[in-house]
């Protein structure tokens, strides 16, 4: 297995840092500390991305009867994963995690279990391997089946827009009609503190995390059905009740889920 790199800061271990988790390093908190002083805004980015994962899973488990989920991306576990929401609403529910970090796989192994009657499966494989990708998950899921794929922050890390569009369309062409995309990435054009919080940290060594155009984020859906309301900053789509009936804010953070006809 890869070495644990602690010698640059690593993206998925300051995204846990952001949400209150212990799986990362020192250099990870400086880099973390660092972005934040320019973009306080980020670790409201990085919650509200994990809220809008946990109200995507949710329509999809009551509303739209998925009980079949790829979870490209997955990061470091914290709370609310995949497989807790998805099983907690249909304990049925299968899911396949994929990522290719050391350290995420470590922790996924220990932490993402799963109840009884559903599965829980990691796969440790690249984003740069739909195929290998689509051939693990079929060992979990049944891939005749309506399918949710999620890559949830994972896109902007694609060096070049095209590519990354390619590689959606290639886990797509391996699920069946009915199934599902759900995405939600960094994006362009609402926050230029934002941007140069991002341009900056891209500059530290670290792999890099392209934040891109609206249009772009909606380019992914090409082809889809979309849910209502389509591509929208994530705290926008379906809210739940906030707590004194605040409304919330639109944010440089863009998602939107769509059906494969």
């Amino acid at each position: 297995m890869t070495e644990i790199d602690t010698s640059v800061p690593h993206s998925a271990r300051i995204w846990n840092y952001w949400l209150g988790g212990k799986d990362n390093y020192p250099v990870d908190e400086e880099a973390g500390d660092a972005y934040t002083a320019v973009f306080p805004g980020i670790v409201t980015i990085a919650r509200s991305s994990r809220a809008f994962l946990g109200r995507t899973i949710r329509h999809l488990v009551l509303e739209a009867g998925i009980r079949q989920f790829l979870d490209v991306g997955t990061g470091l576990p914290t709370v609310d994963n995949t497989h807790e929401v998805a099983q907690r609403h249909a304990p049925e529910a299968r899911i396949v995690y994929v990522d290719n970090d050391p350290l995420v796989l470590a922790h996924a192994r220990a932490l993402l279990t799963s109840t009884p009657e559903g599965a829980t499966a990691y796969e440790d494989i690249s984003l740069f391997e739909p195929d290998r990708i689509l051939a693990a998950a079929a060992r979990t899921l049944d891939l005749t089946r309506p399918t949710a794929l999620i890559l949830s922050g994972i896109l902007g890390h694609v060096d070049g827009h095209d590519r990354a569009r390619a590689l959606v369309r290639s886990l797509l062409a391996g699920l069946p009609p009915g199934s599902y995309l759900c995405v939600n990435d960094g994006s362009r054009g609402t926050d230029p503190d934002y941007e140069a919080a991002q341009d900056g940290y891209n500059e530290t060594g670290a792999v890099p995390y392209f934040l891109r155009p609206v249009e772009q984020i909606e380019a992914y859906f090409d082809g889809l059905e979309p849910v209502a309301p389509g591509v929208v900053p994530v705290p926008l789509w379906r809210p739940d009740p906030a707590p004194g009936g605040a409304a919330p804010r639109p944010i440089g953070q863009h998602g939107g889920l769509a059906r494969k006809p």
